[in-house]
């Protein structure tokens, strides 16, 4: 609303996809009972993992941003940046598809097994973006002169974004993984759902809430033209 000649910045899309996330995972806990008692077990499977993929898109396009801007600061083209995180997303969801539709026609437990270890592998992929690009981004920042404005403020944004980012995706790629060959580690049982709420609460909720609280800053409100502030 306070920029509305820009339509859909990167800030933008990134505060509605955050909506995206946090808001079809509340829906889920809200439903919760039930959604274990959908039939088929696909269908179940994808209510449960789609906003994991959304938040996989939602902070890579974080890691696309910092990724500009390291790039122009060096004075390199960008051309290809937003095409490569498309192509990786649109991949993501196309091979996740896929393995939906192989545990509905299979209804074998390796297929369960393979739906789990994609969904581990995009979670490294996550950290390992965040590392590579916001690692340089810090690297980057941290060789500024001292005396340059908001320099410090910068560090520790980025800073902080990347260790959360880092850890939440790391979390849930080893657990994920570890779920995946060991059924009493199993995330998808309704007898432990306290346990459930606890593992988003780590992996989605809470990195969430702390890297919208820390990149809160907004544009500045626009001062109408007829108004002219007193000097």
């Amino acid at each position: 609303m306070r920029v509305p000649e820009y339509s859909w910045s990167t800030q933008k899309v990134f505060h509605f996809m955050n909506f995206l996330v946090n808001g079809s995972r509340a829906i889920l806990f809200g439903f919760y009972k039930s959604l274990y008692l959908l039939r088929p077990q696909v269908l179940e499977m994808i209510l449960v993992d789609l906003p994991s993929l959304i938040f996989f898109s939602t902070y890579t396009l974080l890691v696309l941003f910092w990724a500009e801007i390291y790039y122009q600061a060096r004075s390199l083209s960008t051309n290809k940046l937003r095409p490569t995180y498309l192509t990786i997303n649109g991949m993501m969801y196309f091979f996740q598809a896929c393995i939906w539709l192989y545990v509905r026609i299979s209804h074998k437990l390796v297929a369960v097994k393979v739906a789990k270890l994609f969904l581990s592998v995009v979670s490294f992929v996550g950290a390992l973006g965040f590392m590579i690009y916001g690692g340089r981004l810090f690297c980057m920042l941290r060789r500024f002169p001292i005396e340059s404005k908001g320099r410090r403020n910068k560090l520790t944004e980025v800073g902080s974004v990347t260790a959360i980012c880092c850890t939440c995706f790391m979390i849930r790629f080893i657990m994920v993984m570890v779920s995946a060959y060991q059924k009493n580690a199993d995330l998808y049982v309704i007898n432990h759902y306290i346990l459930n709420f606890f593992y988003y609460l780590l992996v989605e909720i809470v990195p969430s809430s702390l890297v919208l609280y820390i990149l809160r800053k907004l544009p500045p409100k626009r001062i109408s033209d007829q108004y002219h502030p007193i000097r």
